[in-house]
């Protein structure tokens, strides 16, 4: 009698311990049918790739929500929505979806841009937009004989910043006294950027510039060698960039190398 009463113990302590991993993998069993505890984890995943934390109070909603896909999914099978040409369309489409996010992700991550690609592309912009820089200021208008009349006010005493305000129709430099920043020379259209180069640091044009735009009068306020952007500044910017046109030209290939009829 004792050895069947310790038989019996030590099988229903083996059966509750078998019991406990198995419930451990699901988050619950809805009308029999088990939820995997690794759907919430995908959906916790896919969040945290979206950039929002998890927090375990969001935890217990993704529970939740586990729970009630699995409980629509059943009424929609029981229903035989997953029989229907339009189902296993989206299904098609999803499952297409998925796999080239997976190539392109595969394809990024065994042909990673590396520092040096990202160097070589930095000294290539750095040295494409090097030389001069130019801090202009510019009034527009439509007509000859009125830039002709501000050139004289202001030769008179008239300060440039104050009719760029009230006269210029450049919307952009206009409010602001005609100031167009810092900017090269290939900025701007030829007309302007030759009459711009051509000025002595703080001079403005004798005459009215014509360019398709309408009449300028410009007036130079300063000269700089371009600065490029520290590498560490751009370096995201150049890396995202690289990454493209990687894959760009990934897809470029498999289309050439395929027979399409």
């Amino acid at each position: 009698m004792k050895k069947q009463f310790y038989s019996a113990f030590a099988a229903a302590t083996l059966a509750s311990a078998l019991a406990i991993p198995a419930a451990a993998q699901n988050v619950a069993i809805v009308n029999g049918k088990p939820v995997p505890t690794a759907r919430v984890e995908a959906l916790a995943q896919q969040l945290a790739r979206s950039g929002r934390p998890v927090t375990p109070e969001m935890m217990g909603q993704l529970k939740e929500e586990v729970i009630a896909r699995e409980l629509f999914v059943q009424e929609a099978q029981k229903q035989g929505l997953d029989s229907s040409d339009e189902f296993k369309t989206q299904m098609e489409l999803t499952r297409q979806t998925i796999l080239i996010r997976e190539l392109f992700a595969n394809y990024q991550k065994t042909n990673a841009v590396t520092d040096a690609d990202i160097k070589a592309e930095y000294d290539k912009l750095a040295a494409a937009n090097s030389g001069k820089e130019y801090r202009a200021r510019h009034i527009l208008v439509e007509k000859e004989a009125e830039a002709k009349a501000i050139i004289a006010s202001i030769k008179k005493g008239a300060k440039f910043e104050d009719i760029a305000k009230k006269q210029s129709k450049d919307p952009g430099s206009g409010t602001k006294g005609g100031d167009l920043d810092w900017a090269n020379a290939g900025s701007f259209v030829k007309e302007f950027s030759d009459a711009m180069v051509g000025l002595a640091k703080g001079k403005m044009t004798e005459t009215p510039v014509k360019s398709q735009f309408g009449y300028h009068i410009i007036r130079l306020d300063d000269v700089r060698e371009a600065q490029a952007p520290k590498l560490e500044d751009v370096k995201p910017q150049i890396a995202q960039q690289l990454n493209q046109q990687k894959l760009i030209k990934f897809q470029d290939e498999l289309r050439a190398k395929a027979k399409i009829e």
